[in-house]
Order: C-alpha cells, then structure tokens, then sequence
C-alpha cells in the first residue's frame, strides 16, 4: 500500500514563532502599507465573488488570503484576524453539499480552472494552522472528494493543469491527519493530468526566450517558480531520486540561460534571457520563495535555504517603495527609469509593468505580494526528526514544548546585515534534544560557540547540537565574504554574504493621472525617472575585491530596506561608461570602454534601492 515519505523537517504553527528586530518592522510595514488595508477598498478582495460579491471569483481573494492569514497571527493583530475570519467564514458558508467550494454556477463547472480550488485549500490550511478551526479538515476533505469524481470527467486543463502540484500541499496535510487511501490515489491522477515539469527539464528546450510577444504556459515565469518543489513534492509518494532531487537541474538551467544575479531568473512574463534590463515579476518572487521554503523543509538541504535568502533580502525587498504602500509588477537587476513604455524592453509584458502602484499592469502580484516576508518569517524555526531547526537566523523567537517541557529559543542579531547572531535557549526543566544551526555555503570560516566552547560550523551544513538543554547561549559569527559575482556580458555584481549590492540612482517620481480612474484613484501609477549618472565601471580587483571595497555598517533601523536607512555602504571607486538607454531601460551592456576620472562610489543594499545599476563592468582605475 502506498504511503509518504516523512519531510526532512517541518513548520511550527503560527502562534509559536514571534518575530523580533527589522523583521517584526518589515511585518507592521506591510500590515500598515498596502498589505494591511487592501481588503478595505480593492474590488478584486471587497467584492469578491468567494464572499458573495461580484468581481473576481478566481484566484485573486485566495491568493490574498494565503498572506494575509499569516501576517495577522504573526503580529497578533485582533482586527486584522477577525477580517480574515470573515472571509474564511464566507468561503466556507458557500461550499455546496456536494463539496464543491469555488463561486459559479453548477453549469459552469466544467470550464472552471480549478488552480483557484487548490489556491484557496492551502490558504485554508493555513488558517487551521493558525487557529485549529475544526470546520477545515471537513471542508478540505469534501472538496477533494468532490474533485476526485469531478476531474473524471473534466481533466486538468490550463492553470490547473500546470500546477497541478499544489493540489499536493492540501491532500497531504489530510492524509497525515486522516490516513485515507483515497487520498494518495487522487494524488496520483493529479499527477497523470498534471504536466510533467521534470519530464521537461530532462530535455530541456528554453534555452532562449521565444520572440517577442510569444506567451506560454510552459515558460511563465510564476509557473517556474512554483514548479521549482513539484519533484520534491510528488517524491514523497513516489519514491524517486528523480524527483526529489529535480530542483537542482531546473535551477541549474535557469540559472545559466535566464539566471539573475540575485538568485531567481527573469520572467516578463516568460523566461526572458539573462540580460539585467529583462525583468521579473512579483508573483514569481513570493512563489519562488515559498518553493524554496519547501524545498528546505522537504529536503534539509541548506543550499535551498541559502538560495530563498538570496531572493527574500534582495528581490522581494526590492520590488516595493520603503513603506510598502506601491510595488511593482517586475523589476530589473539593472532599472534606471520606470516609465510608461508603448514598446517596453519586456517580451511580453504592457507599457505599466516597469511601474510602481497599487495594480500595475496587472492584479494578480496586487494579491499574491502578501506572502513573502510572512511566510519567510514563519520558516526561521522547523521542527526536525530530533528536535528544532534554526533554518534561517533572523531575529524571532520560538515557543514549543519538546516531551512536554516548554522550551523558547530566542534569535537575536541584525542578520543580514550583520553576521554576529546570538541563540539563546531556556527549558522550563532539563530537556534533551537536538538543535540545528544552519550555516551557509557561502560561510567558509564561521564560528560557533555553545556556552563558549567551540563547536564544528562547516558551510553549507547544519551544526547539530544534541545535548540536555536548560540555560543556554549559542553564538555564530558569520564572516560575510566579499565577492564578485560574474555576469553576462562581461559584467559583474558585488555581494556580501546574501545581500546584492547596487549604486542606488536618486529618482523623480511623477504620478501617472490615467484617464477614466473616477472613483478607483488606486488605480493611478507612478513613473520614477533619474537624476543622477548611472552609467559606471567599477574600479576593483576581480580577483581579491575586498581590498578595493569599505564596508561602513550602520545601526539597524525601522525601515531598512530604504535608501535612507540602509545599514550597510560600500565605498568604492568607479568610472564612467558609455551606456544607452534602450526602451526606456539600460541596454544589456555598455558601448565602450571607461573614460574620464574615478570617482568615489557609494553602493547599498539592492533591497534599498529603487533605482539602481547592479551589474556592472570591473574597469582599470585612473
């Protein structure tokens, strides 16, 4: 009889993890921004077709809902958990005795994507991991009965079809809390329907962007980031080495032909080369994130983790203004100017996309941005076969019992920007368990102290702790590497331990007045154009950067990832380049060599910036 492989590690509920230090800011930022109010005015969430209204009835309050539950019960926020309540509440009072859950009419069924019904399940699960609502394991289980006869008849088509895997985060949550046979057999027709990502990848055909204005399933870029775990996933079931294991190829090709220095690749909307001036969108961010999240989990493989701070503290930080009240549909690793473009650099994305605003160019990023930084935060501690995980060392604290004794480890430090991080463990009684401290591949040289003794950190490997723990101190010295990341086209980017970092350019923000808004104001964009010179080399030794580059940290404040706030420069030289501007964007390399006198330079977290040049040419001084 089939059954599930265990998961390497696994995530605690809601309610026993506290974020602390900037990462707790960073939630109240998006709970005061546009993640905590969307609901109040956006048509796509007030007036949604799940709740009874007459929008939207597809992907968008689910997507909305998936972040939103997290970030309430993270902050404890009573208002924003009781609005949530009442969209569960209205979704769950709509589900028919049959089981069917999504919002149209029975005639419409067959032609109703179903990616929205396992969009919406997680989203359920999610908030039964935050309140052990009884009502969920009914409603998740009627629906995938209902699901199971209905794709008898009506197979997966379109989004469903392609992410059909998601379907798996729901039914293996029931299965391990039911154990019913039926399930793991839907599991497997899921898998029949669904299309074959790691088949793909096996012979891989996207080398190279389609031309201009092609769209596919099969290259879209949200579709790649979700993929990314849908091996990992089905391995449980299945078995196989060849799915478990399938991340590291897809990874591996995306990098090389369509690859970012941060981590993730373009997309806009399909994979899109690896120029820096081809851009990716949001949705893929926070999915490749919450891939990645699984990855880690499913596996215990650092490199997972290593690579989802890379996309978090870069990426996702970078594509929203400081106070997270606009964002923007995809961002550029080289953006120089975010205009309204009749003919954009982008291959299949409109004139908006480069745009910062409440909906630009597209809803969908509008409500699926909520799941970053939250879900992020929830991922800092996993439960392993042995005891806890410190799977990311962001500052938070955890609340847990091990064999019924309470025990709160407490993260403290400034991480990323600093790599001094403290791990202090308090047992209410002597308790015996494993603690595991990740290190990153990057932190060759780290250092690790249990009660002041050393312990053994290798990069790119867990410390495990097993001992009788009561009051406790760790210490981890992470020594954040200076490097020179080479890119296309003879280009380079500078990176200090995970964080990117970026000459930011200063901006001048023109808010876009579109004709026929009236009453939806919110739907006004902003254009940000620059003021400065962008167009430089960098004066810096490719083979020892470091002694080329100062690093003046600075203390951490509420908004960090702003360009006032950024907690680390770079000081460096630099020279002028002859660079044109294609498209309203930077062409993909400069023209010529550098010219004119070095200047001093200033570089600070991509995550800081809005407008930035990231990679760059490494040019002789002068």
């Amino acid at each position: 009889m089939p059954t599930l492989s265990p998961k390497a590690y696994d995530f605690f509920p809601l309610d026993a993890i506290s974020p602390k230090g900037w990462l707790l800011e960073q939630l109240k930022e998006q709970a005061l921004g546009l993640g905590g109010k969307l609901d109040r005015f956006w048509p796509s969430i007030c007036d949604s077709g799940w709740t009874g209204g007459g929008t939207d009835s597809w992907e968008r309050l689910p997507y909305w809902l998936d972040g939103f539950i997290p970030l309430a019960f993270l902050l404890r926020d009573e208002d924003m958990m009781s609005r949530a309540r009442q969209a569960v509440d209205a979704i769950i009072a709509r589900q028919q005795p049959d089981g069917w859950l999504c919002p149209c009419d029975e005639d419409e069924r067959y032609r109703y994507d179903m990616w929205a019904l396992f969009l919406v399940l997680k989203a359920l699960v999610v908030w039964h991991d935050a309140t052990g609502d009884a009502r969920v394991e009914g409603v998740v289980r009627s629906a995938l009965q209902l699901l199971d006869r209905h794709i008898d008849s009506f197979v997966l088509f379109a989004w469903a079809q392609t992410r059909w895997f998601e379907a798996l985060i729901p039914l293996f949550w029931l299965y391990e809390r039911t154990g019913e046979p039926w399930l793991l057999d839907l599991a497997v027709k899921l898998r029949a329907q669904g299309f074959d990502w790691v088949a793909l990848y096996e012979n891989w055909p996207m080398q190279a962007p389609y031309e201009r204005g092609r769209w596919s399933q099969m290259t879209h870029v949200v579709n790649q980031a979700m993929m990314l775990k849908s091996g990992a996933l089905y391995a449980r079931l299945s078995g196989l080495v060849r799915d478990r294991d399938a991340a590291d190829d897809m990874l591996a090709k995306l990098d090389q032909y369509h690859g970012t220095a941060w981590g993730l690749f373009t997309g806009d909307e399909c994979l899109a080369g690896s120029s820096p001036a081809q851009g990716t969108e949001l949705c893929a961010v926070v999915e490749a994130m919450y891939s990645l999240e699984w990855l880690a989990a499913l596996t215990g493989e650092v490199r997972y983790a290593d690579r989802l701070e890379r996309v978090a503290f870069n990426a996702l930080a970078g594509a929203f203004t400081p106070d997270m009240e606009y964002h923007q549909y995809a961002q550029q690793v080289n953006q120089v100017q975010c205009s309204f473009q009749e003919e954009p650099v982008y291959l299949t994305n409109g004139p908006e996309t480069g745009l910062f605003g409440v909906e630009p160019h597209f809803g969908c990023c509008t409500a699926n941005f909520h799941q970053g930084w939250p879900k992020l935060a929830a991922s800092v501690f996993m439960k392993s076969p042995r005891g806890i995980a410190v799977v990311l060392p962001l500052a938070s604290e955890l609340n847990t019992e091990v064999n019924g004794v309470p025990v709160r480890i407490s993260v403290e430090g400034d991480y990323p920007f600093s790599g001094n991080v403290r791990v202090t463990v308090e047992a209410e009684s002597p308790v015996a368990f494993e603690l595991s401290v990740r290190i990153p591949g990057w932190a060759e040289g780290a250092s690790l102290k249990l009660d002041g003794a050393s312990v053994n950190a290798s990069a790119d490997a867990f410390a495990c702790m097993e001992r009788v723990w009561r009051h406790n101190v760790v210490e981890l010295d992470l020594p954040m590497p200076v490097s020179l990341l080479p890119r296309p086209n003879g280009l380079s980017a500078v990176a200090r331990g995970p964080l990117l970092y970026s000459l930011n350019v200063p901006g001048r923000w023109v808010k876009q007045d579109k004709e026929g808004v009236g009453d939806m104001p919110w739907l006004n964009n902003f254009e940000v154009f620059p003021t400065a010179a962008w167009n430089y080399g960098l004066c810096v030794d490719a083979l020892d950067p470091a002694k080329d580059i100062r690093f003046e940290e600075r203390p951490v404040g509420a908004r960090p990832f702003s360009p006032e706030g950024a907690p680390v420069r770079a000081k460096l030289r630099g020279r002028k380049v002859p660079w044109q501007m294609v498209r309203g964007a930077a062409a993909p390399a400069p023209s010529g060599e550098a010219y004119g006198e070095s200047e001093e330079l200033e570089l600070i977290p991509y995550g800081c910036t809005v407008l930035r040049m990231t990679e760059m040419p490494v040019v002789p001084c002068k």
